[in-house]
């Protein structure tokens, strides 16, 4: 635990029943600064709300006597501004949905994927909190500020998409900032008063993410009790922002080209189509034009989202806007923890300079926040960062001194592949791709690619 030297960056109020969570994520929360509040009860919960006035709340679904859902209306109704993390599992995943819809600011699943993850959405959570009403309505770009040509690019692609209702595919590495690419686009468009709701396609099962974005009618399929809207339904006048949109199966990519195409959404089950007024970000980490090559993404579908495409860069690819990013970081968290007048040492910039920084922006984001609450004085040192102390092999390194046929180095890599799944599976293709992760589309390209089936 913690000292209680320690300077607060923020109040957060977690409520959950099940004790042994409240203890990890007290622990979490207050190793990263936080001034940690839990209750078990919902009851207690909203006493304790009402009583402590926290910044942020992390508040489970599923309680006994009172639920997440009433808490969080609850919980609204006193402080509308107060984000609220709902913290779900997937038989709850409705709830979850359902709580976004009521004005929760996100959703974790459990178990969580790591302790960052919590440590991210709270951050962001608190950056909300922390800005002026101003801001909140119309957030900067700051976080995606950078001297180097690709972002000058990036923000000057955004200023000419703004004002029209063009689709735009944002492409780059997860953590170099396509959401908050998306909303600049949003809160500088016509549309800026309507709603605007992310989606990450990677977060849903295949089964429940048709249901989801397009909604469905009563008696559907089982379980299906009662007609529902989807998600897209609800964006009606704002904008949907479909995050990794690589990862949709073949058959939603069908009906979403559709919703695109035609402007007209039909629920799962019904038979009347509905209008819809919804313009369309679409973001992805993965190489599209690969996955339409080997017919794991659809061609037309590809080609009527990337109408505008804005590419964000990985963070060691514009190494010389890493420090502003720091410096701006560290003068808002700074602040935020109590603690003006923190500049960094040339050390540690140079640390921060030779990192290779796989987490992007938002890895430098959280090094920075966690220098801050561990910085004694008035300067950040090297060991404030606690940056991986594991050796990299120097990119150069990788390559034999008469270099490598790069294409025939993969292709070979990628049969080996297939054919420990085809082993493995006894030459069963089906099983074979749900093995891969793929699609059996694109594992019957690939067999017929490495001519791996002889007649």
């Amino acid at each position: 635990m913690v000292t209680h030297t320690l300077e607060r960056c923020g109040r957060v109020l977690v409520v959950d029943d099940e004790r042994s969570l409240l203890e990890v994520l007290e622990i979490v929360l207050e190793r990263s600064g936080y001034d940690v509040v839990t209750r078990d009860r919902p009851e207690d919960g909203l006493v304790a709300f009402r009583e402590t006035r926290p910044d942020i709340v992390l508040l489970d679904l599923v309680m006994p006597s009172i639920s997440g859902l009433q808490l969080l209306e609850q919980f609204k109704k006193i402080d509308p501004t107060i984000p609220v993390i709902v913290i779900t599992a997937h038989s709850s995943w409705d709830n979850a949905l359902e709580a976004m819809r009521l004005g929760a600011f996100d959703f974790i699943k459990k178990p969580f994927a790591s302790n960052d993850q919590i440590r991210e959405v709270v951050s962001r959570a608190l950056a909300q909190r922390a800005a002026p009403d101003t801001q909140r309505a119309s957030p900067s770009a700051s976080e995606i500020l950078g001297n180097s040509p690709a972002i000058r690019e990036a923000l000057g692609l955004v200023e000419r998409a703004a004002p029209t209702d063009t689709t735009v595919l944002i492409t780059g590495e997860s953590g170099t900032g396509k959401e908050l690419l998306s909303r600049a686009v949003h809160y500088r468009s016509p549309r800026a008063g309507g709603p605007f709701l992310s989606v990450n396609c990677a977060a849903f099962p295949e089964t429940l993410l048709e249901s989801e974005l397009f909604g469905h009618k009563r008696g559907a399929f089982s379980g299906a009790s009662s007609d529902k809207q989807g998600l897209i339904e609800v964006c009606h006048k704002g904008t949907f922002f479909l995050d990794e949109v690589g990862e949709l199966s073949l058959s939603t990519q069908v009906k979403l080209l559709r919703v695109l195409e035609q402007r007209t959404l039909l629920r799962v089950g019904d038979t009347s189509e509905r209008t819809i007024d919804v313009r369309f970000i679409c973001a992805t980490n993965r190489n599209l034009e690969d996955m339409v090559a080997n017919g794991s993404f659809r061609a037309d579908l590809y080609y009527r989202i990337n109408v505008l495409p804005i590419h964000l860069p990985p963070l060691r690819e514009r190494k010389k806007d890493i420090p502003l990013l720091a410096a701006h970081f560290l003068a808002r968290c700074s602040q935020r923890q109590g603690k003006p007048g923190l500049r960094l040492g040339t050390a540690v910039q140079e640390q921060l300079m030779a990192y290779d920084w796989p987490g992007n922006v938002r890895e430098l984001h959280n090094v920075v926040q966690r220098a801050v609450t561990l910085a004694q004085g008035d300067t950040l040192r090297g060991e404030h960062l606690l940056l991986s102390t594991r050796r990299r092999v120097p990119h150069a390194d990788l390559l034999p001194a008469t270099g490598i046929d790069l294409e025939q180095a993969l292709a070979e890599t990628e049969r080996r592949y297939l054919v420990a799944a085809l082993d493995r599976t006894g030459g069963h293709v089906t099983n074979a791709a749900k093995l891969l992760g793929i699609s059996f589309r694109a594992m019957r390209y690939k067999i017929q690619k490495h001519d791996l089936v002889r007649e």
